[in-house]
This record gives structure tokens, C-alpha cells and sequence, in this order.
């Protein structure tokens, strides 16, 4: 499940523009390659874990690497036809379901319960099963944090609530706490997740500024509160460093960006990896899969 996180981040980035096949051929690359080779530095006893570095859940190993992989892909790939105006303005492209939207997120919360309490691999003494129960609670104090934080400061940025940044507010904070959710105090739980909703909030009109365009804001989610997330291992876990950790992110990250961003551009010049305007357009759930994703707004 680790491993396929990492292609679903990818997803969310790329989506509405890039063709089918050269994303399962991606795919295939990251989970098969890409992520195996990063995953052992660390969890394999490998060079990573021998230095010291400490990421117990994934925040680098499985988010930061889905983000770096979604970044290449991205900027070989280009932004959605309208995202960014002749002038350089950021043109909105609001999501089609709000309500979905929130209750995928709601899934992902329950699901990260396993992503990381189940990551202490063992429940054979009383201290294990202590373990994944403070391992549960830091786990929803950062993601609830992390929704708050990004409630907060959008009202105040933006005189109202966006429900797109909450969200992803409560995805960063639970990013953010993947690296270390055992050592922390409930209270070190709550800040760390809120730093993390507050980056996602800033962050996510910074990458338009570059003229990257993040469909489902994964990068900031994923990449950014993952560094986050890895940085702060020291303050609360012994016998990890703040170097190291950077160290380990960075190694990690020139891997996972440089081997993706190779791959995307040889399929993109070998087999074309965007579709064409016109199926961009009409949508590719026709131009790919042939039939309507939202056939009530066909009819109407």
C-alpha cells in the first residue's frame, strides 16, 4: 500500500491532461524501480539507516517521493489548457465535488491509522499495543491541527474559509507526522500538524507562481510537508540529527526527481505523454475510457 501511495500522488498532479498508458508505464517504473531502490536506503538496512536517519511511516520515503515524481511529471508535462492567461494570471479550475472530495478525505484519515499505527509492526506486548494507541492519537491531533491551521489563516487571507486548503490542511498535518508519530506529546502532535496545514496554504498559490500546475495540490501536501515532516524528527526522537535527516531527504529526493524526470522524457518523446487539445477539452474520461464520468451534465 506504501508503494502504491507514491503512484497515487503522481496521479492527482497530472490529472486531466495526461494520457493513460504512458501513466501506467510510469507506474510501473516507480513501484517497481524507483521506489524498491529509495525504500531499502531506509527500511532494507541500507546506507540511510545505517547514517541515522529516521523516518518511521514514510513522510520521505513514500509522500516526498510520490511529490518529486509528481513534480517532474509535471513539468514535463505542462499545465491544463487555461490555467495560466496570456497575462500571467492563475485562472481557478474548481473541483467538480466538494462533497466527495471531503469524504475521500475523511477516508484517508481513517486510512492513515493503518499507514502509520500498524508501521510499529508488532502488537505481541503491552508496550507495542501503548505504542500504535499513542501512535493513533498523534496521528488524528496532526491531521485535525493541520485542518484548523489552514481554516484559520485562510479566513484571515482570504476573508473566507476554503474547504480545498482545510482539506488539504488535514492531509499535510497527517504527511507532516508520518516520520515520527510515536515520540511526540500530543501537544508536539498538534503543532507539528499545524505547521504542516500552514505550508499547504502558502504553498499552493507559490507553485502557480511558477507556473507549475498541481491539479489536487499533491506537491505541497506531499513533497513540502514531507521535508517538514522529516526535519522535525530531532525535536522529539533520540539519536536522530536535523543534518541527517536533510541529508537523507535530499539523497532521496535528487533519486526519485532525477530518475523520474528521465522517464518522462523519454515517454514523452517516444510515445507522447499529453493528450491533444480537443480531448482535453471534451474531457478524458471520453477521450480515454469512452464513456461520461458525469452524464447528468451531458444531458443538461
Amino acid at each position: 500500500m506504501f508503494c502504491a501511495t507514491t503512484a497515487s500522488i503522481v496521479s492527482g498532479t497530472m490529472a486531466e491532461r495526461v494520457k493513460l498508458w504512458p501513466f501506467l508505464i510510469f507506474v510501473l517504473v516507480l513501484t517497481g524501480f524507483i521506489y524498491p531502490i529509495e525504500a531499502s536506503w531506509q527500511w532494507g538496512a541500507g546506507f540511510l539507516s545505517q547514517m541515522g536517519f529516521s523516518d518511521f511511516a514514510g513522510s520521505t520515503l513514500v509522500h516526498a517521493t510520490g511529490g518529486f515524481a509528481a513534480l517532474a511529471g509535471a513539468i514535463v508535462l505542462g499545465p491544463r489548457l487555461g490555467k495560466f492567461a496570456k497575462d500571467g494570471r492563475v485562472v481557478p479550475m474548481p473541483g467538480s465535488n466538494l462533497a466527495l472530495a471531503t469524504l475521500g478525505t475523511f477516508i484517508l484519515w481513517l486510512g492513515w491509522f493503518g499507514f502509520n499505527g500498524a508501521s510499529q509492526l508488532a502488537m505481541g506486548t503491552i508496550e507495542d499495543v501503548d505504542a500504535v494507541a499513542q501512535i493513533f492519537a498523534n496521528t488524528n491531533m496532526a491531521a485535525a491541527a493541520g485542518a484548523v491551521a489552514a481554516l484559520v489563516l485562510t479566513q484571515v487571507m482570504y476573508r473566507k474559509v476554503d474547504l480545498t486548503m482545510v482539506l488539504n490542511g488535514a492531509l499535510a498535518g497527517l504527511v507532516s507526522i508520518t516520520a515520527g508519530p510515536l515520540d511526540p506529546t500530543l501537544f508536539g502532535a498538534l503543532w507539528i500538524g499545524a505547521v504542516g496545514g500552514v505550508i499547504v496554504v502558502f504553498t499552493v498559490p507559490f507553485l502557480d507562481k511558477l507556473k507549475i500546475d498541481d491539479v489536487v495540490g499533491a506537491i505541497p501536501v506531499h513533497l513540502l510537508a514531507g521535508f517538514w515532516g522529516t526535519l522535525v524528527v530531532p525535536v522529539y526522537t533520540a539519536g536522530t540529527s536535523f543534518v541527517t535527516q536533510i541529508i537523507g531527504f535530499a539523497v532521496i529526493g535528487a533519486f526519485v526527481f532525477g530518475v523520474s524526470l528521465v522517464v518522462w522524457l523519454i515517454l514523452k518523446a517516444t510515445m507522447g505523454i499529453r493528450v491533444d487539445e480537443e480531448a482535453e477539452i471534451t474531457g478524458l474520461d471520453m477521450s480515454e475510457l469512452g464513456m461520461e464520468a458525469y452524464p447528468e451534465f451531458a444531458r443538461g
